[in-house]
């Protein structure tokens, strides 16, 4: 079904599968072809909706009725890092950051296959070959980055994040890393690690995709200080995640064709001066 807004670009829905957090749930998401001059516009401005990248296309849960899904972010300047958070970042002081233009190598593959197949053996990325995750990581029309860690003592990739930046922060498009190092709390380095980039480039935000209270695989998005969510059209300060619940009541949602009306795009004329 297609859905149109007085200007550019038109917006879609896909068709309810399974929902991949909470069981028993039928997932359904509205999304938009990213492409053409507008497409940093358009993403900077998406994305401060609760709508995420992935290759050309922004994309927003829409399920009919659950509400469960929270766009979060970091808002850099309220981030304290905890006692664990330090003695993470202090365990993986052997590893070194390099970011490169968006361009996939045999390493990272190879990366990204041993964490699939360790964390997400049966997710929909499973069956991805080399030719679609090289698709996934250089099919990008807007400023992204791939962030390597490499461990300095043995020369391995231990670490990659797929990031796009934005106007307003860093968004962490997928991450992936090697999944027999359990102690060093891999994931949680890079996402501290990205918030000091966010603060020495001086963005506010670090972009975390989605948080779904009461889901363990989301779980750990809710251990940052600083933790916002996007909520009913506007961005909420998260003091207590355990205040959050999952919203899966049938009236939870607004109708497509509002929540298509209600969105903001970019006005292309001022961006074209």
């Amino acid at each position: 079904m297609r859905h149109t807004l007085p200007i550019a670009p038109q917006f879609y829905v896909t068709a309810p599968q399974p929902c991949p957090y909470l069981e028993g749930r039928m997932e359904r998401k509205l999304f938009t072809a990213l492409q053409g001059d507008g497409a940093d516009q358009l993403n900077n401005s998406l994305s401060q909706q609760g709508f995420r990248r992935s290759q050309n296309v922004l994309y927003r849960p829409s399920c009919a009725d659950c509400a469960a899904c929270l766009s979060a972010r970091i808002e850099v300047a309220a981030f304290e890092p905890k006692k664990n958070q330090k003695r993470t970042r202090r365990r993986n002081r052997h590893l070194q950051r390099r970011a490169t233009s968006p361009w996939a190598t045999d390493e990272q593959y190879d990366l990204f296959r041993t964490y699939l197949d360790a964390r997400h053996a049966d997710g929909g990325m499973a069956d991805m070959d080399v030719f679609e995750f090289a698709a996934m990581i250089e099919e990008t029309p807007i400023r992204s980055r791939v962030v390597e860690y490499t461990d300095t003592e043995t020369g391995a990739l231990t670490a990659v994040s797929l990031t796009d930046v934005l106007d307003d922060g860093l968004s962490m498009v997928y991450s992936f890393y090697d999944p027999d190092q359990p102690q060093n709390s891999l994931g949680t380095y890079m996402i501290l690690d990205h918030i000091e980039i966010a603060r020495e480039a001086g963005l506010p935000y670090v972009y975390l995709g989605y948080w779904v209270p009461g889901s363990p695989k989301m779980g750990y998005k809710a251990k940052f200080s600083g933790l916002e969510v996007y909520l009913r059209g506007t961005w909420h300060k998260v003091a207590d995640p355990s205040t959050f619940r999952a919203e899966t009541h049938p009236l939870s949602t607004e109708p497509i064709a509002e929540q298509v009306a209600n969105i903001h795009l970019p006005d292309r004329r001022a961006s074209r001066g």
